[in-house]
């Protein structure tokens, strides 16, 4: 079959389905009249809400899709993040803590780098030496002035995110200014085509809708990949043994601080999340269901709420159940799966949205003009996200095996049948040198050598022996010291610059 692909039908909604829909309304192709975007969502199916937090590529999706920055944090209730930080995963003792910024090191060998810490900053993580970022971060700053231009700053930074919000933002642009064909309704049948792909997908109301690419965006119930195409689950529980979750919004005081990072606290079989919003903070517990059962997972939960939120409202709390893994392929015919239906690993470093970011640049920027080439294009596909699903894996993973908590849980982690091979192999490399670009080749990588870099010199990893200090590199960390006193003097407080009125936006958002 060569027939063009013209007509695009997204199942499912959410995040995904709607970040979907715009970022291909917006694409040259249908800018020029040559593609159009169905978006097919079932009334009555919530948001699960998980994913609030993004990585900095947010800000050139919202730029691609045409979405100003004030508009965004108003309308998402979101506030800027600038890394995780990890609390009590080495020891558990007090002061236990590292982060993963946003910035990378300075722009230097990293072995001279290491050797200069070492040398001249041993006193300091490995954060605060390597990035003035990390001083950004401790005192709550925000990482731009208002009057720099949207989606610019002083330092790198993402975003924290009401989830539902964030879609029904989407939703209202993708429909109003990009022309996208909603169609609330449920997908009841799937009709095959000729070519053993998919040629339309019957609704309950409104009848067949056809279409030349399928998307399936129909989160863990994966109607289209799954459901009628029977793309086979790999399991990845027997490397991260996390499968449940407690979700709970506590709100918070006016004027009270906003962090600028994600932050993650260990405890004895997971690890709390806490993302702070401007009118709440989002806090929940993942946990291994073999080795904490719900109602200890829920006493962690209240404990840790109620030893950062002293005064705050006993609140709901949802109770989630999620598999660990991912599709054989993500790419089947004329499918292809985005979001949950492509996979998921528990929230640790949010990288379930900017795997949909990911996928959605692959498909925009080599997407199928004809049936003829789509097996090439998901061949393609699907080499690429089994090696980023296999290197997030592997990178989570990293964090438990670093880990030296005595607890039944943490030691499980750090037993070598449960670890991948290819870290294994890496972790004894860099025994001998940190991590680099060559052991990270591929184009956009989702965690780069120097996010491994942060992870493993941040929990206490060796550095390498026999590195020597240059001039150059002792320079440079002393330069970080410098932009830190600047900064810390410059930009605003989030919670004052998410405060500050904004004229016109603010009355568009409450419409």
């Amino acid at each position: 079959m060569d027939s063009a692909i013209e007509r695009v039908v997204i199942v499912g909604g959410g995040t995904a389905g709607w970040l979907t829909a715009a970022r291909l309304a917006s694409s040259p192709r249908a800018v020029a009249g040559r593609l159009s975007v169905t978006l097919i969502e079932a009334p009555d199916i919530p948001t699960i809400g998980v994913g609030e937090g993004t990585w900095p590529t947010m800000r050139a999706t919202l730029t691609a899709i045409g979405i100003g920055e004030g508009e965004f944090l108003s309308a998402c209730d979101a506030s800027f993040k600038q890394g995780s930080r990890f609390d009590g995963w080495v020891t558990g003792a007090a002061g236990d803590r590292y982060l993963h910024p946003f910035t990378s090191p300075p722009a230097a060998p990293v072995e001279e780098l290491l050797a200069a810490w070492r040398a001249g900053a041993a006193d300091q993580p490995f954060a605060a030496a390597m990035t003035a970022q990390a001083h950004v971060c401790d005192l709550d700053l925000a990482p731009r002035q208002r009057a720099m231009p949207d989606y610019q700053g002083a330092v790198n930074y993402a975003y924290h995110l009401d989830a539902g919000k964030f879609a029904a933002l989407l939703a209202s642009h993708a429909v109003r200014r990009l022309g996208v064909r909603h169609v609330s309704d449920h997908v009841v049948a799937v009709a095959r085509d000729g070519a053993g792909g998919i040629a339309s997908v019957a609704t309950r109301r409104n009848g067949d809708i056809e279409g030349d690419l399928f998307i399936d965006c129909s989160g863990h119930a994966s109607l289209l990949m799954g459901g009628h195409l029977g793309v086979e689950w790999i399991d990845r529980g027997d490397t991260l043994f996390n499968d449940r979750a407690l979700a709970a919004q506590v709100p918070v005081a006016p004027g009270s601080p906003v962090a600028s990072q994600t932050v993650s606290t260990a405890h004895e079989a997971g690890w709390i999340w806490d993302i702070g919003l401007p009118g709440r903070r989002g806090i929940g517990c993942v946990y291994a269901s073999r080795f904490m059962d719900d109602d200890a997972a829920e006493a962690t939960l209240r404990a840790h709420i109620a030893r950062v939120l002293p005064d705050a409202p006993e609140v709901p709390a949802r109770r989630l159940s999620f598999p660990t893994g991912h599709r054989a392929r993500f790419w089947e015919g004329n499918c292809i799966a985005i979001g949950l239906s492509a996979g998921f690993i528990e929230p640790l470093e949010a990288s379930a949205i900017v795997m949909i970011e990911l996928s959605l640049g692959a498909l925009i920027d080599n997407f199928p003009a004809s049936r003829a080439a789509m097996e090439i294009h998901a061949g393609r596909f699907n080499e690429l996200f089994r090696y980023r699903w296999d290197r997030i894996v592997e990178f989570l993973k990293l964090h438990y095996v670093l880990s030296r908590r005595d607890e039944p849980y943490w030691r499980a982690q750090r037993d070598a049948a449960h670890v991948p091979p290819r870290l294994a192999e890496m972790l004894r490399l860099w025994r001998d040198q940190p991590p680099s670009a060559w052991d990270f080749p591929r184009v956009d990588e989702i965690f780069s050598a120097a996010s491994h870099q942060y992870i493993l010199y941040g929990m206490g990893y060796p550095v390498p022996p026999g590195l020597v200090p240059g001039e150059r590199a002792a320079a440079l960390l002393a330069e970080n010291r410098r932009r830190a006193r600047s900064l810390a003097a410059a930009l605003p407080g989030n919670r004052d610059y998410l405060d500050a009125p904004r004229p016109g936006i603010d009355a568009v958002a409450a419409r």
